[in-house]
């Protein structure tokens, strides 16, 4: 039922020693990174689209927090249906897979920014784009991060159910040959270099931007 250690790190070293692994990783990266910057750019345009009209907040927030809780996988059906079994399947499952999250992360951190804040600024002459760009923009930035994150937790799993059902190269495919041979060894060592990958990206990118962010505004108290 369980590999023992010796035998995953030995089948993860073989992966890695005929680039199977290696292959895996770019076609991945190629895909989640794409996806992502889509899923980036449709969450910050409908976030900011229902803070600025207030019938779209009190109508379609709760939408998209359902449409959030939606597994990835449920997209998959709709995905082949229009795209086909090929790369722009996959990708539109990362994008609305992670789109959503960046929305919420965004629309919320706007919402919540201290009001006092917005007071003071149009106190001293700030209006219109200089509130947005000087005061709710910058203090709505932790929440925005936040949900940056997870984009990028759901933006990973969105990737692996396209993979492991579409995907003729990437982790998710080789994860899905380990599990149709068998070889839990092999199921193993891909879920820990998933992991891994995804510890790395959570520790140098957005853990720097973070400490940068905190350093920056006086938020950082140590």
């Amino acid at each position: 039922m369980f590999p023992s250690p010796i035998e995953v790190f030995k089948t993860l070293f073989g992966l890695f020693e005929d680039n199977t692994l290696t292959i895996a990783i770019f076609a991945s990266a190629k895909r989640i990174i794409l996806g992502y910057f889509i899923s980036i750019l449709i969450g910050t345009i409908i976030g900011l689209t229902i803070v600025r009209f207030k019938w779209l907040d009190e109508n379609v927030s709760s939408l998209i927090l359902g449409l959030q809780t939606l597994p990835s996988i449920c997209w998959l059906p709709f995905a082949i249906l229009w795209y086909g079994l090929n790369e722009s399947a996959i990708i539109f499952v990362i994008a609305v897979g992670s789109a959503f999250a960046v929305a919420i992360a965004i629309e919320s951190g706007i919402k919540n920014v201290n009001p006092l804040y917005i007071r003071a600024a149009k106190t001293m002459g700030a209006d219109g784009l200089k509130v947005y760009w000087n005061v709710i923009i910058p203090a709505s930035l932790p929440s925005v991060i936040t949900g940056l994150k997870q984009g990028w937790s759901f933006a990973w799993r969105a990737l692996m159910a396209g993979e492991m059902l579409s995907a003729t190269k990437g982790l998710g495919q080789v994860l899905m040959v380990g599990r149709d041979l068998a070889d839990i060894s092999q199921v193993m060592a891909v879920m820990i270099v998933i992991v891994v990958l995804g510890v790395a990206v959570d520790k140098l990118l957005f853990g720097r931007i973070e400490v940068n962010f905190r350093q920056r505004w006086g938020l950082d108290k140590s």
